[in-house]
């Protein structure tokens, strides 16, 4: 994998238990953390807002590990200082430099003879540049919206000679959770890009999620009845539904000149109103009612795929595009029929190709030989690759048919993203439980896809073992090994399945859910105090939805006697728990107390009763 990162020089110790701690102390050019007494932040004199925010950060987070920093904005004295941002007082200091040629995420960290800089591009890169520096230097932890790890700093902690520059292999990063989604200012120290236009927690990169676009573009709810011309054509008739629904929402005739002017003209309009924008989608709706019609046949039959006629209809916009917003990439999804690049078409220099994986098996990594689905997507990417030189990836990362069942694929995860990455991936959208709060493992698992997403040179299993040891403390060790029981049952079984399933797809059984209780009953034992009894109960509630799984596609009125009494206390439990930790949906589209209303039914329970 390509490795754009600059390691200029890095000597750290972190600790007289760390082996190079000695070599460290005897330094004369490193920075003892705890020896910071009389120091200060000093914040560029012309500030932007995230800057600003960044030097705020920076003191908080010292304060909790033990060292009391003042703000300030003038340097009178030579050295003892952390410098944030590129203002004139860091540059004329030892260990200045200019960010000029940054790009907007780009940092440098420089440490050396008693004074710090961090500083990068702008609007993110001095912000990123601080939360790497408390990571990396300080050993912060930014693990959940509302638990951050600050160990203390202690009598002695050396760091330095340090010169590191760092360019984000991704542009466009997404840990898709509603824990993200959520909470902009948790999605910033997590370094995802994605979520609000919030200028101090510096704003969201300007390449937008590549999405399904024609239903709002040219919505055959406005000119389906005048106008069936402009929509797909299958076996002979013209499909108009008006419904506005994506999935229902019929594709466009892509080789009807009106479509295209239409798309085209909106496409142009939406740029106009949104001038910050770096792309702009122009794609297939979420459903397979491509056009049949001989324009569209023949263009498809010629190029071996429904991406021909999609293509040549997206260069068009693309052209079109390129004359008024020269800077605009105009995008287009390859997803289900259309993953398949064409055989002699190419995409427009300012075109982006967003590839998806929803076939993929979710179970093995994506570069598996031995996964039939996993090939024909690797396939596709290289040949992508060779006529496209800006790709992104939407990628599938959790079960959504069962949002709260165990889904083995957290080893899958690290592999994948580098698989991304190094075949030239810009941006990855890890599609998870993003319209939920409380999905399976979902706090581990933001952990884990967001780190990776920063730096996919990091260890998957060390961000694992790291968030599970911080979070739960005594209590990791049980949700360690059931989290290793699933993942080494699934792969024992050697099963095979993608984003959509059932317990047994995943090799849940009543074995391995029995397990699962077992394990959150012992961490429940071994929970220090309530905090973590509570982050405890939140990760069994995935052991308890696997428990219940022989109810839980039963019909009203169906449920047997002897089985409706062994699953109704694990049912109430489950929805308690729920209920108590702010879970939402229970999977894509499906809220929480919809299904304990189904569920009632089933054990023929009123609406307005108990379990």
């Amino acid at each position: 994998m390509r490795n754009r990162q600059k390691w200029l020089l890095i000597v750290t110790g972190v600790g007289l238990s760390a082996p190079w701690a000695v070599a460290a102390e005897r330094s004369p050019n490193g920075v003892n953390l705890a020896g910071m007494d009389g120091w200060d932040i000093v914040l560029a004199e012309d500030a932007i807002p995230s800057e600003q925010y960044a030097a705020e950060e920076l003191q908080t987070f010292m304060a909790q590990c033990g060292r009391k920093l003042a703000i300030v904005k003038d340097a009178s004295r030579p050295d003892a200082h952390i410098f944030v941002g590129a203002g004139k007082a860091m540059q004329a200091a030892k260990v200045g430099f200019s960010v000029e040629g940054y790009g907007p995420e780009d940092l440098r960290i420089v440490i050396r003879d008693n004074s710090i800089a961090i500083a990068g591009g702008r609007p993110r890169g001095t912000l990123y540049g601080v939360y790497v520096f408390l990571e990396d230097y300080v050993g912060v932890r930014f693990l959940t919206a509302d638990h951050t790890y600050t160990p203390p700093i202690g009598e002695w902690r050396v760091v330095g000679p340090v010169d590191r520059s760092y360019h984000p292999e991704l542009r466009f990063r997404w840990s898709y959770y509603g824990e993200t989604n959520s909470n902009p200012v948790f999605a910033a120290r997590r370094r995802c890009n994605t979520t609000t236009e919030d200028v101090k927690l510096g704003g969201k990169t300007g390449f937008g999620l590549i999405s399904h676009s024609f239903g709002a573009q040219i919505p055959s709810a406005k000119y389906g009845k005048e106008h069936p011309e402009y929509f797909a054509m299958i076996d002979g008739k013209r499909l108009v539904p008006a419904s506005g629904n994506d999935w229902a929402e019929t594709e466009p005739c892509l080789t009807n000149p009106d479509v295209l002017k239409i798309v085209t003209e909106a496409v142009l309009a939406e740029l106009k109103a949104n001038p910050n924008r770096e792309n702009i989608s122009v794609s297939q709706n979420d459903n397979d009612k491509h056009c049949r019609c001989p324009g569209c046949k023949a263009i498809d039959d010629r190029e071996g795929t429904p991406m021909g006629s999609l293509l040549t209809f997206v260069n068009a916009v693309a052209d079109e595009v390129a004359k008024q917003y020269p800077n605009v990439k105009v995008g287009t999804l390859s997803y289900w029929y259309t993953r398949k690049p064409p055989r002699t078409i190419k995409p427009r220099p300012n075109v982006q190709i967003q590839l998806c994986s929803i076939e993929c098996c979710v179970m093995h990594p994506i570069t598996d030989p031995k996964c039939p689905k996993n090939v024909e997507f690797c396939q596709d990417m290289d040949n992508w690759g060779k006529i496209c030189p800006d790709i992104s990836v939407w990628n599938y990362n959790t079960n959504f048919s069962n949002y709260l069942l165990p889904c083995p694929n957290l080893r899958v995860i690290e592999p994948n993203i580098r698989y991304f990455v190094g075949h030239s991936a810009k941006g990855i959208f890890m599609q998870a439980g993003g319209d939920a709060r409380g999905a399976e493992i979902s706090d581990l698992r933001n952990y884990l896809m967001s780190g990776l997403l920063w730096d996919p040179n990091r260890s998957g299993q060390q961000l694992v073992n790291e968030f599970l040891d911080l979070h739960y403390g005594k209590a990791a060790e049980p949700i360690r090994g059931f989290l290793a029981l699933t993942h080494h049952n699934a792969a024992a079984k050697n099963l095979h399945r993608n984003c959509f399933g059932q317990a047994k797809d995943y090799g849940i059984d009543e074995a391995i859910a029995k397990a699962g209780l077992d394990a959150f009953a012992e961490a429940m034992k071994l929970a220090d105090d309530d905090i973590i009894r509570a982050r405890v109960e939140k990760a069994s509630i995935c052991a308890w939805r696997a428990a219940i799984e022989p109810c839980w596609y039963a019909s009203e009125g169906k449920l047997d006697a002897a089985l409706a009494e062994r699953m109704r206390p694990m049912v109430k439990t489950l929805f308690e728990l729920c209920a108590k930790h702010g879970v939402t949906m229970t999977n894509e589209g499906r809220a929480v107390g919809d299904t304990l209303k189904h569920l009632k039914k089933v054990f023929g329970i009123p609406e307005s009763g108990n379990l």
